[in-house]
């Protein structure tokens, strides 16, 4: 055809909050969140298309209310992996990218650093590759990943509004495993 318009498919948006995580396997969605101490797990079974994201407080711990759960890595690590093979995709397939775990305010205790830690440490008691990310550093940033390619895209957060932070700082930015700055 002569002049026939090419549709682009239309990018579908999902905010993945704290104690929040998604799973997908449709290649127009792209997984948002924004992270400061908290540390986001990005995983996907490369073969069969499948990814999710989750977006944790707290390494472990323990509350009364219904949910507290959702607040610590230890649960929301175990739900996104159990919800990608799920889905179909194979434990021996999984790879990982890891985001945030930054020092937000200049106290004794480094929530951000014990959040990577952590993360890290399950990944490989799990013996699943992480291929990329960036943890730790100063400040919060904006993550962008699309689960089914892999892809991840992340942006310093500096404005006060959307994080607050003691002094707006710029994280370190890791190019490994097909990371966008933007």
């Amino acid at each position: 055809m002569i002049g026939a318009a090419v549709q682009e498919p239309v990018e579908r948006r999902v905010h993945v909050g704290q104690g929040d995580h998604y799973v997908s396997s449709d290649p127009d969605v792209v997984l948002t969140t924004v992270l400061g101490s908290c540390v986001a797990l990005c995983l996907r079974d490369p073969e069969a298309g499948i990814g999710g994201m989750n977006h944790f407080l707290l390494p472990e711990g323990a509350g009364t209310d219904a949910g507290a759960g959702r607040r610590y890595g230890a649960y929301l690590m175990e739900v996104l992996i159990n919800d990608v093979l799920k889905a179909g995709g194979r434990r021996d397939r999984l790879e990982a990218k890891l985001f945030g775990g930054g020092r937000m305010f200049d106290a004794l205790t480094d929530i951000g650093a014990a959040n990577a830690a952590f993360a890290e440490r399950f990944m490989a008691d799990e013996g699943i590759a992480v291929i990329g990310g960036s943890l730790r550093g100063a400040g919060g940033r904006r993550l962008h990943y699309w689960p089914v390619s892999g892809r991840a895209r992340q942006r310093a957060v500096t404005d006060q509004a959307a994080l607050p932070s003691s002094t707006p700082r710029t994280p370190p930015l890791a190019s490994a495993g097909d990371l966008e700055l933007f």
